[in-house]
């Protein structure tokens, strides 16, 4: 062994710890008492955080161990790895000692909590609560009923779109004003998240002949977000393209509509308003008494199909007219249920979703 260098350390007597002044072979001593007396105090903890004081009694920052370790740069280069050594020995004997014994309480535990809460089998069972489509999934399949009994068949389309079927073949070009009307989400490719679920209708239109009736369901994007716009929410259009179609079919379709999802509404408006393809274009609103008295809401727009759209996909606009409308899920749900928040029903808090089981 070569020159020991002497050195403050720990030295345990009658459970008592003490500084010594001592050389390698009492500091291996020592690092071997505090092993013994670490051993024999863990064992007789008696609960997981009376042990794990015990635990941080000789492991911790301030514990025994390592006020020993701190000063082990005392020592000569040749006996230093050999403190070292013995420490980490002695860290995991004893890291291994406070997991099995964490392990043997926490099986007490639990063995005496089986035991006094055995469980009776002859009990019946409790069952689990009824889950419950979300709120706007029940708008969804409200309307797409409504609209099928009606001879609709529903279509769907991507959700990241092109800019021609977005907005080019909706009659709306590049430099048209309407799209300042919509916050885009654009995409390094230059392709969108659709604004709006028209785009279905130009895809389906290219690929069937009229006479055609259509609905389509979907979500949409746009930047936008408070309390009553998400960036993203829920639309339902619809399309009828025939022969002699009117806007007076339009009207009595869409009144028909306000009345089977909202029997309180007392009547139906139809405002004038400007889509880009549709023409004559109009805001679908219903009135209906509130505490504060009679109230208008809108609930969707709608129009003639205008026939540049019809161009678009090659139907002849002298021989064929259309019809199309386009409606907020989420406006349909807050005013049907009573949500002032649009953000509730992305938040899938339980307590409200629960309201609409059965």
């Amino acid at each position: 062994m070569g020159f020991e260098s002497p050195l403050q350390v720990l030295r345990i007597s009658n459970g008592v710890m003490k500084l010594a002044t001592e050389t390698i072979d009492g500091i291996l001593s020592s690092i071997a008492e505090i092993a013994k007396t670490a051993e024999d105090d863990l064992r007789a903890a008696e609960s997981e955080s009376d042990l794990y004081d015990r635990k941080v009694k000789y492991l911790g920052k301030k514990g025994s161990l390592k006020a020993i370790m701190r000063n082990v740069g005392q020592l000569s280069a040749e006996d230093r790895p050999k403190v070292g050594q013995e420490a980490n020995v002695i860290s995991r004997r004893l890291e291994a000692l406070y997991q099995e014994l964490v392990d043997e309480m926490k099986r007490k535990v639990t063995a005496a909590s089986l035991a006094h809460d055995q469980a009776d089998i002859t009990l019946p069972g409790t069952g689990l609560p009824n889950g419950s489509a979300h709120p706007l999934t029940l708008i969804t399949r409200e309307v797409e009923a409504f609209f099928t009994r009606l001879g609709f068949d529903i279509a769907i389309g991507p959700e990241i779109e092109t800019d021609y079927y977005n907005f080019e073949a909706l009659n709306i070009p590049p430099d048209h004003p309407a799209r300042e009307m919509q916050d885009t989400f654009y995409m390094e490719d230059g392709r969108v998240l659709r604004t709006q679920t028209s785009d279905v209708q130009i895809h389906y239109m290219e690929s069937h002949k009229p006479p055609l009736r259509i609905i389509s369901p979907g979500r949409v994007y746009r930047c936008d977000a408070d309390q009553t716009h998400s960036p993203m929410f829920h639309q339902i259009e619809g399309l009828l393209v025939d022969k002699r179609v009117t806007f007076t079919d339009l009207k009595g379709t869409l009144a028909e509509l306000v009345k089977h999802l909202f029997p309180q509404a007392k009547q139906t408006r139809f405002r004038p308003s400007f889509f880009p393809f549709t023409e004559p274009s109009a805001e679908v609103d219903m009135e209906f008494e509130t505490p504060k008295g009679t109230r208008w809401l809108e609930i969707g727009g709608c129009g003639m199909v205008d026939p540049a759209v019809f161009e678009k996909v090659g139907y002849d606009p002298e021989e064929w007219t259309g019809w199309a409308f386009g409606l907020g899920v989420e406006r349909i749900a807050m005013l049907k249920y009573g949500i002032t928040d649009i953000r509730t029903f992305y938040e899938n808090d339980v307590r409200f979703l629960s309201q609409f089981a059965g």
